[in-house]
């Protein structure tokens, strides 16, 4: 039988590589977005502009750091009501937006979001998923399976936990 050669994960060298190719995304959002405050959650993020389908409207910006280093910051951000980690690569790298994010981090939860995510090329885009309209609030769906143990707060009676 063959042994595998496979290296081990290289997290430095992944993490390079995954800031490099998030300094190739926009410095501010693509669309006229603003945060204001939520009647989901403290603060929210609405749109300045009606925004078609799909359209590419903001980057989740912040630091790039391993999955245990998510972990520990989760377990502290968790207690406070938040969720910051985005995951980047599963089991290996996430986005921290508490530390280097943007207008993109205040982005609600919602269980019928208006958004959704796409990560292309280590960038984490937030994208429209129906039509936006002038004054609406930008959500989508963390996905995150209960883990914080967190209320969703999208609607009266929500049962949802993030």
């Amino acid at each position: 039988m063959k042994r595998s050669s496979s290296k081990p994960f290289n997290y430095a060298k992944a993490v390079r590589a995954a800031e490099a190719d998030r300094a190739l995304a926009p410095k501010k959002p693509l669309k006229k977005i603003a945060r204001r405050r939520s009647p989901i959650a403290g603060w929210g993020v609405f749109a300045l502009e009606a925004i078609s389908k799909n359209s590419r409207i903001v980057d989740y910006a912040g630091k790039v750091i391993t999955w245990k280093e998510s972990d520990r910051r989760e377990e502290r951000q968790t207690a406070n009501g938040c969720i910051w980690c985005f995951v980047l690569q599963w089991k290996r790298l996430c986005v921290d937006a508490e530390v280097g994010g943007n207008v993109a981090r205040f982005i609600n939860h919602a269980c019928k979001p208006n958004c959704y995510t796409q990560v292309i090329d280590n960038i984490i885009w937030v994208r429209a998923s129906r039509h936006i309209k002038k004054g609406e609030e930008l959500s989508y769906d963390y996905e995150t399976g209960g883990g914080a143990d967190i209320t969703c707060r999208c609607r009266p009676n929500c049962k949802t936990k993030l």
